[in-house]
């Protein structure tokens, strides 16, 4: 099989055609309601853009770009929908608008601390309300952004991009120190347009009033959706799945390193992808599963695949994680729900306040669980309830349609 197209590329390749000067066209854009959120913000911002053709890969759009701080005042508030990605990442680019805007969101991202966010771009010079911290937030953007030198509390490429985005319309050298290192896609991305992005002992760096200019992109399959394939195959007995054109970016590829940890059997033919995105085959066969722990360090590469890393321990492994306090902020406490779901299939769990302990070693049982409007914890139920002795209906299961709307038909024909 061959997963849709990855989230985040699809998210940093959209705003990217935007700013740039020409056309660009986008091949393989994410279906998921995510993605779709920001090609409707851009839109609002006064962005042409056509959808081409839709395939099994995705969408292909024709996005003509208005160069740097060339958008328009929207007409009415920007609506992220349950897409923290658009709203950090369009956070940075409307900082960098002389215009005042207001991007708004479903009630989960609503809940969702952006202050993390704030801090840095009004040290850029923009002015930016909310709620406590939370959205909505109403952005009074500046023609060109103070260049600054930030290192983020909590290590997020949402953040990091946010900044280099606004450093980019502003003045001077840009820089963003990571504690931890989080995805490069913005970094790749920004490159693939023509910018120029420094790297040194922790630090990206980008000098301002760079032009971008239109490409023809390919966005490869997204790892962090076929990670459900990946357990899948890795948690049944006699199962073997291969996943082709699937991205293999190394800031997204921890959980390779993990799953053969956990004892799955995992092979990789790799390929390049798009510009500076490698992509390929994965293949992935069921092997006797392990104990494993996740170190704090590991958590940053992972974050969106631990969901579905738990669901695998409870087929007969066991898996122990911290320094995962930031999934108590994602579209629902991950940590609480997991636990609270798991448990609900007959499952043994031990709750942290940055993490969770999960023990296979007996079978779920099946039951009733809650997926909370979170499409990652839908998706992991799934996977878990795979293994489970009686049937598991997850109520909000429609969540999954934020990322993967195609995820259940998959599920259905890899089963058959």
């Amino acid at each position: 099989m061959r997963p849709p197209g990855d989230k985040s590329i699809s998210h940093r390749y959209a705003l990217l055609s935007a700013l740039a000067d020409g056309t660009s066209s986008i091949h393989g854009y994410s279906t998921g309601g995510d993605c779709r959120s920001t090609i409707e913000c851009l839109r609002a911002l006064g962005v042409s853009i056509e959808e081409t053709c839709r395939t099994a890969e995705g969408l292909s759009l024709r996005v003509a770009g208005r160069g740097l701080g060339g958008l328009r005042t929207p007409a009415g508030p920007l609506d992220a929908g349950n897409s923290g990605s658009t709203m950090r990442m369009l956070s940075g680019v409307l900082a960098a608008h002389p215009f005042a805007s207001t991007v708004t969101g479903d009630e989960s991202l609503s809940r969702r601390p952006m202050r993390r966010v704030i801090v840095p771009l009004e040290r850029m010079g923009a002015r930016i309300a909310s709620t406590d911290g939370r959205p909505p937030l109403t952005i009074h953007g500046v023609a060109s952004p103070a260049a600054i030198d930030f290192t983020p509390d909590v290590p997020s490429a949402q953040v990091k991009s946010a900044i280099l985005l606004a450093g980019l319309h502003g003045d001077g050298v840009t820089r963003v120190v990571e504690t931890m290192p989080t995805r490069d896609h913005t970094e790749r991305a920004l490159a693939a347009f023509g910018a120029e992005v420094a790297r040194d002992d922790g630090g990206i760096s980008i000098r301002g009033a760079q032009r971008l200019t239109g490409q023809q992109l390919a966005v490869p399959g997204d790892i962090s959706s076929a990670a459900f394939w990946m357990v899948a195959a890795a948690s049944l007995s006699g199962s073997e799945i291969v996943i082709d054109d699937v991205g293999l970016n190394p800031s997204r590829t921890g959980i390779i390193d993990i799953l053969r940890r956990m004892g799955a059997v995992v092979s990789l033919d790799e390929r390049e992808g798009g510009p500076g995105e490698p992509a390929g085959t994965i293949t992935v066969r069921h092997g006797g599963l392990t104990s494993v722990e996740i170190a704090p360090r590991e958590v940053p590469g992972v974050i969106d695949e631990l969901p579905v890393l738990a669901a695998l321990a409870t087929h007969g492994g066991e898996l122990h994680v911290t320094g995962a306090g930031e999934l108590r902020v994602k579209e629902s406490d991950r940590i609480s729900a997991l636990a609270d779901g798991f448990r609900s299939m007959g499952g043994d769990v031990e709750e942290f306040a940055d993490g969770f302990h999960i023990s296979g070693r007996q079978r779920l049982k099946g039951g009733d669980v809650d997926a909370r409007h979170d499409h990652r914890l839908a998706m992991a139920f799934a996977i878990a309830a795979l293994g489970a002795a009686g049937p598991t209906v997850i109520h909000d299961a429609g969540a999954a349609a934020v990322s993967y709307p195609e995820f259940f038909s998959v599920l259905e024909s890899l089963r058959t």
